[in-house]
């Protein structure tokens, strides 16, 4: 399916409603305005397989743009709000885009990222701004009907990039009509009942893979899409009672932040609507899990894939409830576990996950770095895990992440769970720091409640409450606080920008 079809039979279904603003676009309004963009990269000279940039916070002409390139066979390149000139610059030269669409807040970035392009190749959302084009000037005489060669195109999206330079993850063009059902699409209808008539509610920003692909998932079933410009713990409860939502995709850091609200906060607003409470992009603590199905019911359903699109496993909140902590089953890719030597592991032993046979990508300009994650036995995400008898996956940490102390290997992963079930903690890092006699030490980074209770006292309680449910070879040695964690919008924590600061400071 896709929203033409939708535009023609249910017009004046709201297909896209921005949160705080409340601005809303029809499916006929949505297929008008895409059609006015399309025709207006045609006129541009863009054809099938050449590339656009998005620098643009979550607004209400955000996927328009995104439906219009991928009725003109474009690549559409969805970039992170926090970027810098240079960071921007980097990826709108590497992807080759001819043209850029920004937020009046970020134009002056897209400006500077993009010195070969002119003005009328930078269009500005809203208001406008210097050294761009107002895009609703740009389509306003634009043909609302169809560009008579549509063919159908995708994202690439960048990795985050903390480890150097950020790469796009690309896929083939896929070949066939716009309207056909691609496997993701397919996949998540059938795990999690996308129908028309279901409203959808998305918390994080737009550039990353997961908010952008179910959101125009859900377009293709004909649902209501309602974007939260920005996520807060108790206007997303209102907004489930408010929309009568019946779908969501959340993050272990949003469920963490809901969960820490006053009882009477919590117990305010009607939830009866949910159906499916959707989360992945990090791991969720076993307890925090728990406290969200005991709240809301046995609605959370999980999985575990990556932007790259290699593998993909999925659970229900009946299966994990018999099985705390699996992320699932494959349904995309033969799950296989190595050791450090390539070998292949039997159930409930540990090693890198690879998927065998999943599906099929490359990084941008960068054949070395595909070679990097391939082998005989498939892709790898980088993570450490076991599978189970059953084919039942669970995570232990990320490969990177595994501090070596004493000659014994230690998941970090262990005690941020237990730590952020702390009442006093809001968030926290634990790494390997280096040590004279262990070679690394566990360290805590954490993010109080309130920050001023950060100090010795609470240090050492936060050790204790550690070291009294784990073996103490897993518990950090000491804890540092800070106002806040360097943790992108989607939930995913920097970790490797604390590790590098610590390493560094120790020479």
């Amino acid at each position: 399916m896709h929203p033409f079809h939708h535009a023609a039979n249910q017009p004046d279904t709201p297909a896209i409603i921005m949160a705080g603003s409340g601005d809303t676009l029809t499916y006929a309004q949505l297929e008008a305005e895409s059609n006015r963009i399309a025709h207006l990269l045609r006129g541009l000279g863009l054809v099938r397989g050449d590339t656009i940039a998005i620098l643009m916070h979550n607004e209400i002409d955000y996927l328009p743009i995104c439906w219009a390139a991928q009725r003109a066979g474009l690549v559409y390149v969805a970039m992170s709000t926090k970027l810098t000139a240079d960071e921007a610059g980097y990826i709108a030269q590497d992807s080759g885009a001819k043209a850029i669409f920004c937020s009046p807040a970020l134009a002056e970035v897209a400006v500077a990222a993009t010195p070969t392009l002119s003005s009328a190749a930078r269009f500005c959302t809203g208001a406008g701004a210097p050294g761009s084009t107002r895009l609703h000037d740009a389509i306003m005489n634009m043909p609302t009907t169809r560009i008579a060669d549509e063919s159908t195109g995708r994202d690439m999206l960048y990795s985050s990039g903390t480890t150097g330079r950020p790469k796009g993850v690309r896929g083939p063009l896929p070949e066939g009509p716009i309207d056909q059902v691609d496997a993701l699409s397919g996949m998540v209808a059938a795990l999690y009942q996308f129908a028309p008539g279901m409203k959808y509610l998305s918390p994080a920003p737009l550039y990353h893979a997961a908010p952008l692909r179910y959101c125009m998932s859900v377009h293709k079933f004909g649902g209501t899409v309602v974007v939260m410009e920005k996520f807060d713990p108790e206007s997303y409860l209102a907004l489930v009672e408010k929309h009568h939502i019946t779908h969501s995709q959340l993050v272990p850091t949003m469920f963490v932040r809901m969960l820490k609200l006053p009882d009477d906060v919590r117990a305010r607003y009607d939830l009866s609507s949910l159906k499916v409470a959707i989360h992945a992009a990090a791991p969720c603590p076993v307890d925090v899990k728990h406290a969200m199905i005991t709240w809301w019911g046995p609605v959370i359903f999980e999985y575990y894939s990556a932007t790259e699109g290699a593998g993909f496993t999925a659970i229900s909140p009946q299966e994990w409830l018999a099985r705390p902590g699996s992320v699932g089953k494959s349904i995309l890719g033969e799950i296989r576990v190595l050791d450090d030597d390539g070998n292949r592991l039997g159930p409930n032993e540990v090693g890198r996950i690879f998927f065998h046979g999943g599906g099929s990508f490359s990084y941008h300009n960068d054949p070395e770095k595909t070679a990097s994650v391939m082998s005989e036995h498939g892709a790898t995400f980088g993570d450490i895990g076991r599978v189970d008898e059953e084919g039942y996956l669970f995570l232990t940490d990320r490969a990177a992440f595994m501090i070596i102390s004493g000659g014994v290997n230690v998941y970090p992963q262990e005690a941020e769970n237990t730590l952020i079930s702390h009442p006093e903690v809001a968030d926290v890092a634990v790494f390997g720091i280096p040590d004279e006699v262990m070679g690394e030490a566990v360290h805590a980074v954490v993010q109080p409640r309130d920050m001023a209770k950060a100090g010795p006292d609470l240090e050492a309680e936060l050790i204790e409450y550690v070291r009294s449910r784990l073996s103490h070879v897993k518990c950090p040695k000491r804890i540092d606080f800070r106002a806040e964690l360097p943790r992108h919008d989607t939930g995913k924590l920097y970790k490797r920008l604390l590790k590098d600061e610590y390493w560094a400071k120790a020479g």
